[in-house]
């Protein structure tokens, strides 16, 4: 059961582990970068001390949900790139991804998603999974598709217009795509 609630992954290129509070100091410059949270909540940047309480929100979601975000960490440069990961949306199990922007558009958030998925699916047995975003946040809705997500509605969650995915675990095809699990 330990490796279900406090997994380590390792895809081709990235290491998905738990976060830590010491990731603060890496974590914090991706959140106040205007261009990363731009399709995040109210779209704003934010400071060291709301990076701070997202982190912490980040690893006690764990322990209340037994799954949640991991940070992503780059292999090669060994360091912090943005997280990844499912969360509980009104308990529904939610893909999400946030990158540092000199790794957007080569594929990481899907290696991300991919991941994600077949982890969600395959060790927490969850029937469905979705994901949401900003209608006009096209990148990520791309990403959405390429794991194999569909178009499920259009959603309001926290004052915020969506647009929402979904894909069910008969429908999750991984390829060739693994992973390793620690």
């Amino acid at each position: 059961m330990l490796a279900t609630l406090m997994p380590e992954i390792e895809t081709a290129r990235l290491y998905l582990r738990m976060f830590t509070l010491d990731d603060l100091n890496e974590l914090a410059p991706i959140f106040a970068d205007a261009d990363v949270v731009r399709y995040l909540g109210t779209g704003k940047p934010v400071g060291r001390a709301e990076t701070e309480t997202a982190l912490a929100s980040m690893i006690r979601h764990w322990e209340q949900h037994g799954f949640g975000r991991l940070a992503v960490i780059h292999k090669e440069e060994r360091k912090l790139i943005g997280f990844g990961g499912l969360r509980s949306l009104f308990g529904i199990p939610e893909l999400v991804y946030l990158l540092a922007k000199p790794y957007w558009g080569i594929g990481l958030a899907t290696e991300i998603a991919m991941a994600s998925l077949k982890y969600g699916f395959e060790e927490h047995r969850f029937g469905h999974i979705v994901a949401v975003t900003k209608s006009e946040n096209v990148a990520s809705q791309r990403v959405m598709e390429k794991v194999g997500m569909h178009f499920e509605k259009y959603a309001r969650y926290y004052d915020i217009d969506v647009v929402q995915y979904t894909l069910s675990r008969e429908e999750f095809r991984p390829g060739d795509f693994s992973y390793i699990l620690r």
